[in-house]
This record gives structure tokens, sequence and C-alpha cells, in this order.
């Protein structure tokens, strides 16, 4: 059996979720529909709906279910423009952290492109973490890059941990920020619900999206939790189903799981996340022993324990395409990922590690080993065990010849010595899983 290390992209089904899938699969009844079979599904979603709620800390009517969480922040973001902008024509900027998800990065560019939306990509740290300083700018006229002040802002979207280096970024003083001036804020937290404490209503997010495959529920469910105050357009049109916001036939069976999946997976929250980080501190010191040259990217957990998802170990390795170094893993039965996307053959290192100021020749070295609920000591001693001779061969292997000319938000705004400058997307990736 191979060693799986890419917990990030998907984790295994959970027993819990499994169970409540399967029981549920064998049933029938449209949840819509006004029969007994009909009311013994709807009744199946309700109860699953008011146990996500406790354990994402949300109350039920603020669970907006969707297929995962790609329809999640597509949803949050332009149903939240769309509602702003028809509420104020001037609000037309949407402020958005330069690491964020290909799932919020491109729908932003979508608003930008075919909806006049004006995107300012705001810059992170060396550790991935957005700046405070580069937030409170925009928010400020007399500061920002434009002139525009928060009067011209419709949301903000900030992901709670990003999925490539497992930084957790300030939600708190975020929407302290945006408070001031009563701005909306999305949060994408796929990655970190279910990994850290995460309650929607104490942190004050207008909407969060979540997913039931990265807590070991099914994939093709998710959710978008809304405040119940939060006007919202919807992006979709039909039956008029999850508060009129998101039409279409509710999935039973998936939601069940996912209700499964959570209430196991928060109820087991704190002594998961303290094994889960031993896990990952033995796995970031067996990886520095065994290949030196190694560089842990984003926040060091030694430093700042709290700072890191408590299952992400990603490194780059200097002299070596991160796709090679993927492959060989792979072929001595290691399973991980890397942050780097690969189209029509080229090369690309991740917009999240050049908007960290990475040059893009380390970039390309990125390799992602993401711990869950099936990872043991053994997994960390076989990976460290095989990762030098593969290292070597993929640094034999050497780098690729094509030189790339991509800009992010961030490497932009260093090149020019200012933090605020808004500018076009980064790339998006599709090496890395939502």
């Amino acid at each position: 059996m191979p060693v799986y290390l890419d917990h990030a992209a998907t984790t295994p089904i959970s027993g819990p979720a499994l169970a409540a899938l399967t029981s549920e699969l064998s049933r029938s009844g449209n949840p819509s529909s006004l029969h007994g079979s009909g009311r013994r599904a709807r009744a199946v979603v309700e109860q699953s709906r008011e146990t996500l709620a406790a354990a994402a800390g949300a109350h039920p009517s603020e669970v907006i279910f969707t297929s995962g969480g790609t329809e999640a922040d597509n949803l949050a973001l332009k149903g939240l423009f769309w509602s702003r902008r028809d509420a104020d024509p001037v609000r037309k900027r949407i402020l958005v952290s330069s690491v964020e998800h290909a799932a919020v990065q491109d729908t932003a560019a979508w608003l930008e492109k075919h909806e006049g939306a004006e995107v300012v990509w705001l810059p992170v740290d060396d550790d991935g973490v957005l700046r405070l300083d580069a937030l409170a700018a925009e928010l400020n006229g007399d500061r920002s890059s434009t002139g525009a002040g928060a009067d011209s802002v419709a949301l903000i979207s900030v992901m709670w941990a990003n999925n490539e280096v497992g930084s957790i970024a300030p939600i708190a003083e975020i929407v302290a920020l945006a408070a001031e001036y009563g701005i909306p804020v999305h949060s994408d937290a796929v990655q970190a619900f279910g990994s850290v404490p995460v309650d929607f209503s104490a942190s004050g997010l207008a909407a969060m999206s979540i997913s039931a495959h990265k807590i070991g529920g099914p994939v093709g469910i998710g959710a978008l939790l809304l405040g119940r105050a939060v006007k919202l357009v919807p992006v979709q049109h039909g039956g008029g189903q999850e508060r009129d916001v998101r039409s279409g036939t509710l999935d039973t069976a998936s939601i069940a799981a996912f209700a499964a999946a959570a209430a196991d997976v928060v109820g087991h929250l704190p002594e998961e996340s303290g094994r889960l980080a031993a896990l990952r501190d033995a796995l970031i010191s067996g990886v520095r022993a065994a290949v030196p040259d190694a560089v842990l990217r984003g926040v060091d957990p030694a430093l700042r324990p709290e700072g890191r998802l408590p299952g992400n170990a990603h490194f780059t390795f200097p002299g070596c395409e991160g796709d090679s170094l993927l492959f060989l893993l792979d072929m001595a039965g290691i399973e991980s990922s890397t942050g780097s996307a690969c189209t029509a053959g080229v090369p690309r290192p991740s917009h999240v590690l050049l908007a960290m100021g990475i040059t893009e020749e380390a970039a390309r070295g990125a390799q992602r080993f993401s711990l869950g609920h099936t990872s043991t000591p053994t997994d960390v001693e076989q990976c460290v065990a095989v990762l030098p001779q593969a290292y070597a061969r993929a640094k034999q292997a050497g780098m690729a010849s094509h030189v790339s000319s991509i800009e992010t938000a961030g490497s932009k705004s260093r090149n020019a010595g200012t933090a605020h400058a808004p500018v076009s997307a980064p790339l998006s990736q599709s090496g890395v899983g939502k």
C-alpha cells in the first residue's frame, strides 16, 4: 500500500460518513416532495443541517448546501458583489489576498472581466500571511493605491488557511478592519474547517466556504455559511431551495455524510490536531535532516505553532522540478503533491510561493506533504527514508529550460517598491487540489 500524504487534496472517507452515506443511498425520496418519502428525506436534510451548523458555529438557517468549496466560493463572491454593487454602483472594488485558491482568484478575475469589478490583490508576507497594513491602506482612501477608499469596496475575501503552505490568516483582525466600514468579508475555510477551531458566528464573517471531502466526507458536497442578515444575489435559479439562494434538488445522502463527518472531526479536533501536529513536526525534522538543502515554506511551527495547519509540511527542494520529485516519490510509494501546475508541458511555479517573494527557480521545486486521519508515524518514517534518493535523482534530472515571466500581486508590488498596487489576477494553479 502506498503512503498517502496528500490529505489536503482529499482525505479518505471516515467511518461515520460512510455509514451515513450508504444508509441514505439505500432509500429514496426528494426532500422537496410532500409525500412520506419526501418528508423523511427532508427530516434527514434538516437534522444534518443542524449538525453541520453546530460543528461550524453557525445557525442552521445560515447553512447553504452547495456542490463543494468551488461553488461556495463562486456563490459568495458573485452574489455579494452583485448585491453590494446593485445597492450602490460605486462599490466595485473586491479586495482579495494574492494567495487564494483558483476558485476565488478566478472568480474575482471573471467579475473584473465581465462585470466591471476592480480587483485589488493584497500582498502577503514571507510566510504567505496577509499583510494587514496593506488591507488598511486600501480601506483608507488617502493611502490606497488608487485613491479610492472603503466606500468603493464591495467585499473582501481572504482564505482562512492557505491550501499550499498551510499558513493561517488573521481572520479576526481582517474582520475587525472591515467592520469599521461595514464591508462584508468572505473566507474560504475549506482547509481550515476540521483542522483548526472554526466558529462562523464568533468570526464575524459574512460568508464562509467549507467542503466535505477535506474532512472525511464524500466528494461533491459542500456549504456556504451565510449570515442571516447578509443579502446575496443567486448565481443559479430554479426551485428556490436553500433560502432561494441556491436552487437545485438536495443530495440527501451526501448531506447526511457531510454532517456525520463534520460531527466526527470536530468532536475529536483537540486530540487529533495535537496528533497531526506531532507527526508534522517529526516530518519537518526528518526532511531537514535527510535533505539539508530543503527549505520549509510558510509559518515555522517551532516559532509560531498556532500559525500553521497541523497537517501541513511544505518544502522547496533546490535544483529540481517539483513534478519530477513527485513522480519519483510516487514510484517509491509516497503520494504527495506539488505547488506547481503544468500546462502544455511547461512547468510553472506556484503563484502562492511567488507572492511570498520566492524566486521562480526556487518555487519550481515545491513539494507539499499533508497528513490526515489515516496518517501514522510509520508513514512519516517511510517518507523520510526514500526522500534523499528521490531528491538526488530529481536533482540529477535538473530543471526544465523554460523560464516563465509570471507576475503576481506579491512579485509586482515587491518589484515596484509598493505594497498596495492593484494588479492583474495571479496565475491559476491546477497542481494543488481545493
